[in-house]
């Protein structure tokens, strides 16, 4: 149960994050806006990281945790370009599908089959990402050629692969926050000689700076819980309760901004209930 509490919080603060790295979007440009999200949010790790005091761990697990942050900033790149080439009402809901698939595939091998009413979970768990993803687009979902969906599954795999090799990385250490660190860092760097191959300004206008450190706090907590639940649980429960983050972000959307919610994302939000439901019984 500790364990589906924590997936749980952390899909709602990485939905959070992400409403905020949103807004934050919106004055910066999505790259710029990532890459300053991640760099405060490096910050505070180490800010923690030197309250907590933890011992640092082996070679291992830091470099396998450097892999997971670059495979997952990959990902977003991947996801962002997938959406600048017209096919957005793709390239959400396939990645998102493919990101939460893959640890319930490596999860099973590792640990186990889940019970049969955790799987049934899952399955309602992955409907609710894909229905919740798709949004309300005014394109008509089609898909023309195999070809289009070849980032959105190359974004998916960025992302599978960061949950993965989390969970690689935190069974191989004690430590929480110095993997964390690690993957951080990885990504930040990834990000930051993306952003200057752009030639995209650094500089931050003065009424981004409330947003964006929002955005690295939350970020930062829907990470933190993601590795406390896979230290208390299952690979496959902790990144499927994970992977539901969308869900908070379009909440967060309507109660604030007073977006839409389209018929299909209340259906996938009543599906992430469900899902809950199952894999707690």
């Amino acid at each position: 149960m500790i364990s589906i509490f924590y997936g749980l919080m952390s899909a709602l603060t990485w939905g959070a994050g992400d409403f905020a790295g949103g807004l934050s979007g919106r004055k910066l440009g999505a790259y710029r806006a990532v890459l300053f999200g991640d760099f405060f949010g490096l910050l505070i790790l180490f800010v923690v990281a030197g309250i907590y005091r933890e011992n640092f761990p082996t070679l291992y697990p830091l470099l396998v945790a450097a892999l997971a942050g670059m495979l997952g900033s990959m990902g977003l790149f991947v996801l962002y370009y997938s959406m600048i080439k017209g096919q957005m009402s793709i390239a959400a809901p396939v990645s998102a599908l493919l990101a939460a698939t893959l640890p319930v595939i490596v999860g099973g091998m590792l640990d186990g089959l889940p019970k049969p009413l955790q799987f049934l979970g899952f399955g309602f768990a992955l409907l609710a990402v894909w229905m919740i993803s798709q949004g309300d687009s005014a394109e008509k979902f089609h898909i023309g050629r195999l070809a289009d969906l070849r980032l959105p599954l190359l974004a998916g795999l960025g992302f599978g692969f960061y949950f993965v090799l989390m969970d690689a990385a935190t069974r191989a250490t004690t430590s929480t926050f110095w993997p964390m660190i690690s993957s951080r860092t990885a990504g930040t760097l990834l990000l930051l000689v993306f952003v200057v191959a752009r030639r995209e300004s650094l500089g931050v206008p003065r009424n981004a700076w409330k947003v964006i450190l929002i955005n690295a706090v939350l970020d930062v907590s829907g990470n933190l819980f993601y590795i406390l639940a896979l230290k208390t649980g299952r690979l496959d429960v902790s990144a499927v309760l994970s992977s539901l983050y969308p869900g908070a972000t379009v909440l967060l959307a309507w109660l604030i901004l007073k977006e839409r919610i389209s018929t299909s994302q209340w259906l996938g939000i009543v599906a992430a209930l469900i899902a809950i439901a199952l894999m707690t019984l």
